[in-house]
């Protein structure tokens, strides 16, 4: 590969649907297992630092000490996942980061919350396909109980997801949505 070639985690993190035929896509499931191998450590950690450690290793970032995981977490690769300071992650937690997941500073996540950024065509013969789509987090963002954000949402500083909701659209900053599919509730 040229320097000047993207490699697949670039091409997801850069919106660029995924084929059956990238010539790097066997990459996708080595290193969905080398994380898996990652997260059991992680998961069966109760030291907030060690548990950090280990995140920064999936990520291949460094995650601030302020950061909180209450285990299990799950996530299929942490390259395209970026984390900021003083943010809490409660537990049982799905993250498919691969098109590209960011969560800003002081953001809750509460349990069995789903961040997918990544899904499939709807057509049968191309649904082995990813299609990409980045979730982004923004400020003091709360994320309430059994929350999916689906591909290519915002959620807008200070906005809080009600629980249980279903987010395929962007939400504005310091609103309350709720319901499937998530719909404004109130402004803040």
């Amino acid at each position: 590969m040229s320097k000047t070639e993207n490699n697949i985690f670039d091409d997801l993190y850069n919106g660029i649907t995924v084929t059956k035929n990238h010539p790097q896509i066997a990459e996708l499931r080595t290193s969905s297992y080398a994380t898996i191998g990652l997260l059991q450590k992680l998961n069966s950690s109760h030291d907030p630092l060690e548990i950090v450690q280990i995140l920064s290793e999936i990520t291949g970032k460094t995650i601030d000490e302020t950061v909180a995981v209450f285990p299990p977490l799950y996530i299929n690769n942490g390259t395209n996942l970026h984390i900021g300071k003083n943010v809490f992650i409660n537990f049982d937690c799905t993250f498919l980061s691969l098109g590209g997941i960011t969560i800003e500073d002081n953001v809750l996540i509460g349990p069995k919350v789903s961040l997918l950024s990544e899904g499939h065509p709807l057509q049968p013969a191309e649904r082995d396909s990813l299609v990409p789509g980045k979730i982004h987090i923004k400020k003091n963002a709360w994320i309430g109980a059994n929350s999916t954000i689906l591909p290519g949402v915002t959620i807008g500083e200070n906005a809080v997801v009600a629980a249980g909701a279903v987010v395929s659209k962007d939400v504005a900053a310091n609103t309350v949505v709720g319901g499937i599919p998530a719909k404004l509730i109130r402004n803040i």
